[in-house]
């Protein structure tokens, strides 16, 4: 995996997005000189019309990463491959088409379009069926030694089992340090030199999956294999580089502390999340008035009770604020005055309220939450009081969620499904530690091209 931006990516994720950038040029030049062929004029070079290749191909990809088809499961099937490019294509088209009723100058024109995203679409196919197997195959796996063979390490073997697994597992060394879990492990008596290990199997990282570590790590040992190259690495650090999450049954205090995470270098990076959060949530706003004023009128006349309900939320640094949101439950959904979890099939949710809330449409008053600063576009979602009080007790690290301002989609929100309970709040949780801890403005635009998939597919609606 390669770090961008304290966000880890693939490398094989991330060699697929540059031939598809190249490919999206390529082909809006192609479709740039089939049109003027057709017409009878000569081009003019290449570099007079960069702003339109670009723009041409940034559309496509964003698009092609907000629907999904980096996803592991957009990597090993090209069934699926092809079914997400088609709908990331026809978005792209559409952004392309705004764009040039906006800025018409920076976009290629309509015709020049329609020949590009036919040529891309039979080029990216292509380029999925020659390179699919080399791209997600063990050429840019890690090769990864174990040491340890307990529960533990077997977390990692099993996570090198998944589709779409960035590295493999070529030994583990079963330390004695609990009973071992993983029937091929080496015993650590029969390995004289960890070091000849190391080059026998030609390792590219060593991870630490100790059960116990009193008088178990191998210090000298580690040490002369980092000497010689080979990455090192705590189990922690790497569930957390693997999975998009911090490990809360693995992670120690002292790996937060003394990580380069959780920069106070980011002060510039919030004023442009502020800045963004004021333009985006004002034009929103303007453009989505109509839809809340129908919406809150069909709410209205299907329900006996008001079209909107506010609540108290936890905000940054635990600041209560409410929250504003189209009612898509009945009125007397907590008639008892007590806060409950939304169940999946929950009664107390109406006819209208089950449509709002698989499309969305009942967040969209949050948009004021958001353009008042109490809440970003991007964030840990905020939590009740009642709830937080009980989660703080009960899951460790909990209000350390609280240190980013909550937003209305996030990290946690595109990666696990709608959770309501204990078990899912600790996993969401392992989730919002990450974006609370590799924070960037790179990270929020990720999350919020990918809440398009979420959208579309209506992923954890509930």
């Amino acid at each position: 995996m390669i770090r961008v931006f304290k966000h880890y990516v693939p490398y094989a994720v991330l060699l697929l997005c540059v031939i598809d950038f190249a490919i999206l040029i390529a082909s809006a030049e192609a479709g740039w000189l089939i049109r003027l062929r057709q017409l009878g004029s000569m081009p003019a070079p290449v570099g007079e019309r960069v702003p339109q290749l670009l723009s041409f191909a940034f559309a496509i990809q964003a698009s092609m990463i907000g629907v999904g088809v980096y996803t592991p499961e957009g990597l090993q099937t090209l069934r699926f491959a092809a079914a997400r490019l088609m709908v990331a294509i026809s978005l792209g088209l559409i952004l392309i088409s705004m764009l040039f009723f906006l800025l018409p100058e920076l976009t290629l024109w309509r015709s020049n379009s329609i020949y590009a995203v036919l040529i891309a679409f039979t080029l990216l196919i292509s380029a999925r069926a020659l390179l699919g197997n080399w791209v997600v195959g063990d050429t840019f796996k890690r090769r990864v030694l174990l040491l340890g063979a307990g529960n533990r390490a077997k977390r990692v073997m099993d996570l090198s089992m998944r589709p779409g697994s960035g590295f493999t597992i070529v030994a583990a060394v079963d330390m004695k340090d609990a009973p071992p879990q993983i029937e091929t492990a080496i015993c650590r008596t029969d390995v004289p030199s960890l070091t000849g290990l190391v080059d026998r199997f030609d390792a590219s990282e060593v991870v630490v999956a100790l059960d116990e570590r009193r008088n178990t790590v191998p210090v000298n040992d580690l040490v002369r294999v980092k000497t010689t190259g080979v990455h090192v690495t705590d189990i922690s650090n790497f569930l957390e580089r693997n999975t998009g999450r911090i490990d809360l049954d693995t992670v120690r205090p002292s790996t937060l502390i003394f990580s380069d995470g959780f920069s106070s270098g980011r002060s510039l990076s919030l004023v442009v999340k502020r800045a963004l959060d004021i333009f985006v949530s004002a034009l929103i706003l303007i453009i989505a008035a109509p839809i809340i004023a129908i919406t809150a009128i069909i709410v209205r006349l299907e329900s006996p009770g008001p079209s909107f309900y506010r609540q108290i939320r936890v905000g940054r640094y635990g600041k209560e604020f409410s929250i504003l949101k189209l009612r898509s439950m009945r009125q007397d959904a907590e008639a008892g005055g007590a806060a409950i979890w939304a169940q999946k099939g929950d009664a107390r949710v109406t006819r209208v309220g089950r449509i709002i809330r698989l499309i969305r449409v009942d967040e969209l008053p949050q948009v004021w939450t958001v353009l008042k600063g109490e809440m970003s576009f991007v964030g840990p979602r905020p939590e009740r009081p009642q709830f937080v009080a009980e989660l703080e007790d009960q899951i460790p690290y909990y209000a350390e969620r609280h240190m980013m301002k909550p937003g209305i989609t996030g990290w946690a929100q595109i990666n696990y499904p709608y959770g309501a309970s204990l078990d899912d709040a600790r996993h969401k949780l392992e989730y919002d530690l990450y974006y609370t801890k590799n924070y960037s403005i790179f990270l929020d635009v990720l999350i919020i091209l990918q809440t398009l998939r979420v959208l579309l597919w209506a992923e954890g609606a509930r």
